[in-house]
């Protein structure tokens, strides 16, 4: 029998595949983990990519009745239901890939025109001699001039101290790496030149390391946010670093202290050193912005929640102590509003929703999720308190997305089929299979429209609550069942509505009806794994077709990486922060009655 090549992009995973093998299979063969319930039968509809070359076996009815016209056009196919009929190569959206597969494609290269504020040049200096007695700054600077043309002024204090010493052991070979009229660093010829980007979120830290002279990523990490052991939430994170000034060193250390152990984990698998980082961008919400920086925070904890500042900064890093190059910066993009930070500025400047016409939905869902509405230009943005229950928090059985956590689920009568991160034996519900646990309960009518848990075979009570029964005490060989009980429902309905509010109080502010949207872009951790089927159920997001959703990623990590490796970038995204009008949820006409609307189910 005849094999095929198949290529699966954006894994760059390869392999050979018989004619009377699917796609699905050979995808498994190459551990690429796509998500699939029904275990290849054709019924979960879960495992869609795009054939781009190739050709492939007719669609078959199944897939004709699920796929949308449009989608079999473009070459979409359910993986289990393609035989290839030659050399193909396809495309894994990132819906269809299981979630740690799908952390690997946030990673990818971006497009962007390389400008880096930071530049490096081989420098060779003229030994010193009786009749050129200049200082060895002074002659750096003018060799910069002499063999670049690069205009310098001064040379940092720490680069100055290594200075002396860096010239003469490189024998007067260096490379000077320069930031505006700066002198940065001083190092040796062969030395990388590197960048670092920084997500910090209210739960995770995501961290990319950019080769400055390509744009390449050449390490993504992520990590969870140390302050989280002082609150869940932004609010009680505030409350704290108000106690006290020590209290405050406190929060502001241990994140610094993360960032430092991240940046090692960065660069060792590539053999960099950390001191050849040159510049570093950071993006978080404006609390972690202040709190990273130790800025006063009472008034962000007090209406009217105002910061103590929202222009782009740029600061030494060693200031901060992060332990990088001498004299890199870190810079800062601007924040927006009190709970409307610069990374809602970056998930907006990465998908260029700010430059779009029409009805555009941008959403960045996490512990506290930022929705910006544009309008034909006009931007407006408010900020929903969604707290931590789509990320595990407060569910009994909620954990983070690892192996083990369920991550999809299908209701079938009485059977409940699920897939788990990593094929791992389950431990508990992360925040996708939560939602599709919600929403499979409210479509087998297990749940109302207000949330109450009704009857079913697998609905039992404990400790006074009613619960469903995801997989049994039997299924888990005696050990205790992993349910989704009427609080979790309670929590996951609030959640959401805080959500489903802010995109109503937006459209109503401009008096746009949900019709009216023309695409929705979803981002962030959360965001990247949902289905979107089982958040229009539940009523998280608005009842639009699915052609119109778009899950980018962490977009905020994208955004932080082009103005890592674009200084135009930066000027964009001062822009966007200046353009987008920010509204108070709670001042919005009606805003009783649109919050107890949104908390319903469908």
């Amino acid at each position: 029998m005849k094999l095929y090549k198949i290529h699966f992009d954006p894994l760059d995973r390869c392999g050979e595949c018989p004619s009377d093998r699917s796609l699905l299979q050979v995808a498994q063969d190459l551990e690429i983990d796509l998500v699939s319930l029904c275990g290849g039968l054709g019924t979960c509809h879960r495992c869609k990519l795009q054939v781009l070359t190739g050709l492939v076996s007719p669609p078959t009815e199944n897939e004709k009745s699920t796929l949308l016209p449009q989608e079999i056009k473009d070459g979409y196919r359910l993986a289990c239901q393609t035989y290839p009929l030659g050399d193909c190569k396809v495309y894994v959206p990132p819906e269809s890939l299981t979630a740690l597969q799908r952390t690997q494609v946030e990673g990818l290269d971006i497009t962007v025109d390389l400008d880096p504020p930071v530049h490096s040049y081989e420098v060779e200096l003229p030994s010193p001699s009786l009749s050129d007695l200049r200082a060895d700054a002074e002659r750096i600077l003018g060799i910069l001039y002499d063999q670049h043309r690069i205009k310098c002024s001064t040379i940092d204090i720490e680069a100055l101290r290594t200075l002396s010493l860096q010239i003469r052991s490189s024998d007067w070979n260096i490379q000077a790496s320069v930031r505006g009229d700066e002198v940065i660093a001083i190092s040796p010829p062969s030395g990388q030149h590197l960048g670092l980007a920084f997500d910090i979120g209210t739960t995770k830290i995501a961290g990319y390391l950019l080769d400055l002279d390509n744009g390449k990523t050449l390490a993504a990490q992520g990590i969870m946010n140390p302050q989280i052991a002082y609150g869940e939430d932004i609010i009680t994170r505030l409350t704290y670093a108000m106690k006290s000034p020590s209290a405050a060193v406190r929060l502001q250390r241990l994140l610094i202290d993360a960032l430092n152990k991240l940046i090692l984990d960065l660069c060792t698998p590539i053999e960099a050193a950390p001191e050849e980082i040159l510049e570093v961008v950071a993006v978080g919400n404006t609390a972690i912005h202040h709190l990273l920086l130790r800025l006063p925070v009472a008034q962000l904890a007090t209406s009217p929640f105002l910061p103590a500042v929202s222009d782009a900064m740029d600061i030494k890093a060693r200031d901060l102590g992060l332990r990088i190059a001498a004299g890199a910066y870190l810079h800062l993009l601007p924040n927006i509003a009190g709970f409307v930070g610069a990374d809602h500025v970056a998930m907006l400047l990465s998908t260029g929703v700010w430059q779009t016409d029409g009805v555009i939905l941008a959403i960045d869902i996490g512990t506290n999720t930022e929705v910006s509405l544009v309008n034909n230009n006009h931007i407006t943005c408010v900020s929903c308190a969604s707290g931590p229950a789509f990320e595990g928090g407060h569910i009994k059985y909620g954990m983070r997305a690892s192996p083990g956590a369920i991550e999809r689920l299908r209701l079938t009568d009485d059977r409940v089929e699920y897939q788990t991160i990593a094929g791992s034996p389950p431990t508990g519900l992360c925040g996708s299979g939560i939602l599709d646990a919600m929403a499979q309960l409210y479509l087998a009518g297990v749940l109302n429209t207000r949330g109450r848990m009704g009857n079913h075979q697998r609905v039992s009570t404990s400790d006074g609550q009613r619960e469903f029964v995801i997989v049994s005490k039997q299924e888990r060989d005696g050990q205790p069942a992993i349910t989704l009980t009427q609080s979790d429902i309670r929590e996951l309905q609030l959640a959401k509505g805080a959500i489903r509010t802010g995109i109503q109080a937006l459209l109503e502010s401009e008096g746009r009806d949900e019709q009216d949207i023309e695409k929705v872009v979803i981002a962030g951790a959360f965001g990247t794994y949902i289905d979107i089927a089982s958040a229009i159920t539940i009523g998280m997001l608005p009842p639009l077709p699915l052609d119109r959703f778009l899950q980018v990623g962490n977009a905020a990590g994208m955004g932080a990486k082009m103005a890592l490796l674009s200084s135009s970038k930066r000027l964009d995204a001062q822009k966007i922060a200046r353009r987008v009008e920010y509204i108070e949820l709670t001042t919005i006409h009606d805003f009783n009655r649109i919050f107890m609307k949104a908390i319903s189910i469908g």
